[in-house]
């Protein structure tokens, strides 16, 4: 498991960045097929993905609406089940695991990151953070958990809102408030649906620019997005269309 934002906050070293590269995948699908029942019939969303993503790797998923971008996010976070194929998230097999396991294993080891931030309106931005770890019964007291918060809302720039109401803040503060309670349980990986989709240029250039550091303290980032200026700054693109992939290849 990546271990990126302990208090320390210490990026990893460039010789274990490329070990980790080295490593096994992180994420391996082979043969993940996804089909939705239509009055039409069924409806194949995904047909035979394969996909194999390190540890440390910033992969941008691309392509149109409709491509099978979310889909995929869904398939590998256990959010949905395929039809068929395998999805092996470190030594688990997400499609063998029922819906109970799966929450929880979710809960504990997967950062997911929504287009439009997801958070509670009646928490805090501190305690909207705190909250995974409260599901997961991780950390010993409130006490830490609030200061693990506050460690993360520092990490993403906008510790000085902790204890403000989301509605309080702009959509591009909300955004990094989702991204640190992602990180919250330091996860596997972090997820990412259209992150920036619903803000400005201005904002989102900001909040990518928060994934690229994360990446360079060796986390693990698969997103989707249509942005194909932003996509040209993470580590490797896969292209998806019509629930296939098209290309596969390494960036910056």
């Amino acid at each position: 498991m990546n271990k990126p934002l302990a208090d320390s906050g210490k990026p990893i070293s460039e010789t274990d960045s490329h070990s980790a590269l080295r490593a096994r995948p992180l994420i391996d699908l082979r043969g993940v097929q996804k089909a939705y029942k239509t009055p039409a019939g069924d409806f194949l969303a995904l047909k035979g993905i394969d996909l194999q993503i390190r540890p440390g790797e910033f992969v941008g998923v691309l392509g149109k609406s409709g491509a099978g971008k979310s889909t995929l996010i869904n398939m590998i976070t256990g959010i949905d089940q395929p039809t068929a194929g395998e999805i092996c998230v470190g030594d688990r097999a997400v499609q063998k695991m029922n819906e109970e396991q799966i929450a929880r294993w979710r809960g504990r080891n997967v950062g997911v990151i929504f287009q439009f931030f997801q958070l509670l309106p009646m928490l805090t931005c501190a305690q909207n953070v705190m909250l995974p770890m409260d599901f997961a019964n991780l950390y010993n007291s409130p006490k830490e958990r609030r200061e693990r918060a506050l460690f993360l809302l520092d990490q993403v720039g906008i510790a000085e809102q902790a204890d403000k109401l989301p509605s309080a803040v702009s959509g591009g503060q909300r955004q990094r408030v989702a991204i640190a309670r992602a990180l919250a349980n330091d996860p596997m990986f972090l997820a990412a649906d259209e992150p920036t989709g619903s803000l400005d240029s201005r904002t989102a250039d900001a909040v990518f620019g928060v994934f690229e550091g994360l990446v360079a303290q060796g986390v693990t980032i698969l997103m989707t997005t249509h942005d194909r200026e932003l996509a040209s700054r993470v580590t490797r693109r896969v292209q998806i269309a019509d629930g296939r992939v098209l290309e596969d290849e390494h960036g910056v």
